[in-house]
């Protein structure tokens, strides 16, 4: 009987949890968390407290619980080396090294990455450690993205149109930058679809999950602040309404690269998660970013759809086997919804905005699964804090038929809440579609 740790609080790591005990090995599940998740503490033997940037305190709470397997959900304690601190402890972990999660930690190392190896995908770009090129860089390009170096939380991403209009705006916002980042990432702009590409990787053998495409505005019809992601939606077909087989191998195919090249640049195996996000545009597929650990809310769609083992493929990846594993997924289409205060994602002087968090309560949800987030369990019960709170999903034959379960079950909360009504639509979809269609010239 395996005993496994999880480290991680959120709707992601809840999905990971429902994944671990579905093994036949029938493991042990213990969590270190940073804020107490009630779906993942309800399923979990033992739960410790702390911080994701001491990871002293993870490794103290694995040897006393003898942990065998550990798996690391969220970024920040990859970037705080806990998988370094549990393997000088001799703590097997599914997940990269401080030094290879610069993957997702540093956007100046990825991109840098791809561009001496040669690998396809990188925009126009220039990192930038002080003020000095930056004005002139700008001014070469059409369109812009900034890109802080370091984790924001994956809301750190400015783009011209929506968080700047001028370059002069830009560059203030770059000289903001470089008052709390160690660098700063400038690029062009690309017009295109994104999809995430989640892939378990051992080292040398990389497999690729189905593609989900999350949805980062804040309100309908993509309007709105980013945030995090609002939900997500994946297809029967292990494709996307918008996206053919051949974009999924050149995404593939890049992460396969880049899973070689981190290997040869730091003499280190990649063991773990490596998360593409890529947009395909008119000439072909071009990395976003990389995270190094699965999507939230991404990894709701697709987990609930593994049929292989999960502590298998935990093992695999650890071992260097997955060459010897089949991984297999089931064919149904998936739509997750997040709920979220109304307050969510909005400036602080937003009329909306409350600075206490709120009760809600959740009735019946038939056929929909539940992931609880940024949740607070107390004596009278459910309270969101400021972030967000539950993720609902529904899984089907069809897109149709699982937006309509997610949407119900997100009818079944009750309180001062919010949520993204559109997702897995078919006129967003068909949206989607057409914007693709244009930007190749095909006949709509």
């Amino acid at each position: 009987m395996a005993h496994v740790l999880l480290v991680g609080n959120g709707a992601r790591e809840h999905a990971i949890a429902e994944a671990i005990l579905r093994s036949k090995r029938s493991p042990r599940l213990y969590s270190f968390m940073k804020t107490n998740n009630p779906g993942i503490a309800s399923l979990s033997e033992a739960v410790r407290l702390g911080r994701y940037d001491e990871p002293e305190a993870v490794v103290a709470f694995a040897r006393e619980m003898n942990i065998d397997i550990t798996v690391i959900g969220p970024e920040e304690p990859l970037g705080h080396g806990v998988v370094d601190a549990l393997a000088a402890a001799g703590i097997s972990a599914v997940g990269p090294t401080r030094s290879l999660a610069r993957l997702e930690t540093s956007k100046s190392f990825t991109r840098n990455l791809l561009k001496k190896y040669g690998i396809p995908g990188n925009p126009r770009f220039r990192n930038f450690h002080s003020p000095d090129g930056i004005e002139a860089f700008l001014d070469e390009l059409d369109g812009i993205v900034l890109k802080p170096d370091g984790l924001t939380g994956g809301k750190g991403v400015m783009v011209e149109g929506d968080h700047f209009q001028t370059h002069g705006e830009a560059m203030d916002l770059c000289l903001d930058i470089l008052k709390s980042h160690p660098g700063v990432t400038v690029e062009e702009k690309l017009e295109g679809e994104e999809f995430s590409l989640q892939c378990f990787c051992d080292g040398q053998t990389v497999v690729a999950t189905p593609p989900v495409q999350d949805h980062k505005r804040r309100f309908v019809d993509d309007r709105g602040p980013n945030t995090g992601g609002m939900g997500s939606y994946s297809a029967a077909d292990h494709l996307l309404p918008f996206l053919d087989a051949a974009a999924v191998a050149e995404g593939l195919s890049i992460t396969r690269s880049v899973a070689e090249a981190i290997r040869r640049e730091t003499g280190v195996p990649y063991k773990g998660i490596m998360y593409g996000g890529f947009m395909i545009t008119r000439s072909g597929v071009k990395l976003i970013e990389y995270n190094a650990r699965f999507g939230d809310p991404e990894a709701m769609n697709i987990l609930p759809l593994l049929r292989t083992d999960f502590l298998d493929i935990c093992r695999a990846v650890i071992d260097g086997s997955l060459d010897t594993l089949e991984i297999v997924f089931e064919k149904m289409a998936t739509v997750c919804k997040y709920i979220v205060p109304k307050s969510y994602g909005l400036p602080p002087n937003h009329p909306e905005v409350v600075s206490e968090s709120s009760r809600i309560e959740i009735g019946e949800t038939p056929g929909a699964r539940l992931y609880y987030s940024s949740i607070d369990q107390r004596p009278d019960g459910l309270y969101m804090t400021s972030s967000r709170a539950v993720g609902m999903v529904g899984i089907a034959d069809n897109l149709a038929e699982a937006e309509r379960i997610a949407e119900a079950a997100v009818g079944a909360i009750r309180g001062p809440v919010d949520h993204r009504p559109d997702i897995g639509t078919e006129p967003l979809l068909r949206k989607r579609v057409l914007h693709m269609k244009m930007l190749k010239a095909e006949p709509i």
